[in-house]
């Protein structure tokens, strides 16, 4: 086990919140092989920093990894971590994206951030790092455009 993985295999507690929340990066175990990566979290959750109400989003990441791959035992604590972090939509997926990259420097990365309602209002975050890389199959979302989601 690599002595740098803070949570696999290790009893962890929630992070207090993003900033304090670490994503473990692993070796790619197929660094000669492009491929995607998804990660769909279907009940994401923070807090509005205005009126401190939940708001909640399906978040979906897409990336291609290079020499290391997110550990998911620490994405789900770093994603958790948001539950009480006050931000708005824009900035929670924009962070998140961000902050992946800075763990793994994949060679391509995006989010989708489907939020739903507040105020009558869907509001949709997507970000990626660039045109992705030529021959990797990407599925579509699948998310639909908002009918109640």
């Amino acid at each position: 086990m690599n002595d740098a993985i803070k949570h696999l295999g290790q009893q962890s507690e929630l992070p207090d919140s993003p900033d304090e929340a670490i994503l473990d990066a692993v070796p790619n175990p197929h660094p000669d092989t492009p491929y995607v990566t998804r990660f769909t979290a279907p009940e994401f959750t923070s807090i509005c920093p205005v009126t401190g109400q939940p708001d909640f989003a399906r978040l979906i990441i897409d990336y291609v990894p290079a020499r290391h791959i997110v550990e998911s035992k620490s994405l789900k604590l770093f994603l958790s971590s948001f539950r009480n972090h006050g931000a708005f939509h824009e900035d929670c997926t924009l962070l998140i994206a961000k902050r992946i990259v800075d763990a793994i420097e994949p060679e391509w990365l995006r989010i989708g951030g489907y939020w739903y309602p507040r105020g009558g209002i869907p509001i949709d975050v997507f970000y990626q790092t660039g045109e992705p890389p030529a021959g990797v199959w990407l599925p579509d979302p699948n998310v639909e455009t908002y009918r109640g989601r």
